[in-house]
């Protein structure tokens, strides 16, 4: 499946927890319950993926973590937060980077219309 028709589910899921949990709650909930519907579309997703960094000559442990990997293609950020900030598109732009995955989506769920706070970004590899 291309990155495009599983970015399109996602969205679906998406959509189907915000209209079921509404805006306001912990970042885990949200990813709990996306991490589900995924699932329930069987979707290979994997939730708070560690990273391991080759740097130079040296191996950095777990970097950083991946909220959820979808098929190995797809990286979602789950963010519940007032407004996304330019850092955030930057820490996914860099996760895309590092792991050489295409696509990413940015998600804020602390939002009246979750249509305008779903964000695409793309690695430019």
């Amino acid at each position: 499946m291309a990155e495009n028709e599983i970015s399109y589910l996602i969205r679906g899921a998406i959509f189907k927890v915000y209209n079921n949990l509404g805006p306001g709650l912990f970042e885990s909930v949200y990813e709990s319950a996306l991490f589900y519907e995924l699932e329930k579309l069987e979707l290979k997703v994997k939730k708070q993926v560690e990273i391991i960094i080759n740097y130079e000559e040296i191996i950095l442990d777990a970097a950083f973590r991946l909220d959820l990997l979808v098929e190995n293609k797809v990286i979602i950020e789950l963010k519940s937060v007032e407004e996304l900030a330019p850092i955030h598109y930057k820490q996914i732009a860099t996760y895309l980077r590092l792991t050489n995955i295409k696509l990413g989506l940015l998600v804020n769920f602390n939002t009246l219309n979750i249509l305008n706070d779903i964000k695409r970004v793309a690695n430019k590899i």
